[in-house]
């Protein structure tokens, strides 16, 4: 198992995982977005790639699980976009709701945070491309193995 050290690696999941926070699951839309239809599995991947990467800061993560933690957020991005409208009218459903105008906000500003992230996730898939080729010598590189990934470019791309 390739274990992945690489501190441009490391920084950016902790951007991605701070946008991620701030944006995307903040404390209005989280209720919103868990609505988004994802397997449980899934759903746990992108907790542990958002929520405890402080916990492989130090121990490194290992490859294959980095890469279907990053193809979840992409399936994340993927429905997200579709349920656009849906997330939108369900924020600005309730006129009234205290925070309205922090409301308003997030859901003004919810598909460029989704877009955003898509370009992060794309920078660190690039990445992560880049060191398994490299570390792979004259075997296969592991994003070869992993069917889940040959969707990733392209719902990242937004195609």
């Amino acid at each position: 198992m390739l274990v992945i050290r690489d501190e441009n690696v490391i920084n950016l999941i902790e951007q991605i995982s701070y946008h991620y926070q701030l944006n995307i699951t903040n404390r209005v839309l989280r209720p919103v977005i868990l609505q988004i239809y994802l397997d449980e599995r899934t759903w746990n991947n992108i907790e542990i790639f958002t929520e405890k990467y402080e916990t492989y800061r130090y121990s490194g993560y290992y490859l294959d699980e980095l890469y279907r933690q990053l193809a979840a957020c992409a399936r994340f991005v993927d429905a997200a976009r579709g349920s656009m409208d849906s997330i939108r009218n369900k924020l600005k459903a309730n006129p009234n709701a205290p925070d309205k105008i922090y409301r308003d906000i997030s859901a003004n500003n919810f598909p460029n945070n989704i877009k955003h992230l898509a370009e992060l996730l794309s920078s660190l898939y690039s990445l992560l491309l880049d060191i398994d080729k490299k570390k792979s010598g004259k075997n296969l590189p592991v994003y070869t193995q992993i069917r889940e990934l040959e969707r990733v470019s392209g719902v990242l791309s937004g195609y």
